[in-house]
């Protein structure tokens, strides 16, 4: 059975760090993209940030281009977002994905991505 489990969330105050971590298990990911997305109360799912397998090809958002950093390791099957100069409007379940495919490009859409963990809660206040 394939899991994703992410850790790492938390309450921290505004420009505070976090660091999400997201542990595989039940088969390998490290020939296959990952990617890091959230949903505030009210709101849809959005892109955060995407690995390819290999770790060559990384993509952000905008919103957190600067701030934010993805990497894996894939001889620990783990995925992470460092998280820094956090703001308010950052407060959402952070969601880690997984393709299914090996050798994939990293990708933006959500709709690629065929494993998901729980979500884990990233709250900043200000």
């Amino acid at each position: 059975q394939v899991q994703l489990v992410e850790s790492g969330g938390g309450l921290v105050q505004a420009g505070g760090s976090l660091r999400l971590s997201c542990a595989a298990s039940g088969r390998t990911f490290s020939r296959s993209a990952m990617g890091w997305f959230r949903q505030a109360p009210g709101k849809e799912r959005e892109f955060v940030s995407a690995i390819s397998w290999n770790g060559y090809y990384i993509y952000y958002a905008d919103s957190v281009k600067g701030r934010f950093t993805i990497s894996r390791d894939n001889a620990k099957n783990t995925v992470y977002l460092q998280m820094n100069s956090l703001k308010p409007e950052d407060t959402a379940v952070y969601y880690c994905a997984a393709d299914s495919r090996n050798w994939s490009p990293a990708r933006r859409d959500g709709r690629e991505y065929d494993y998901w963990g729980q979500g884990t809660q990233v709250t900043v206040s200000s």
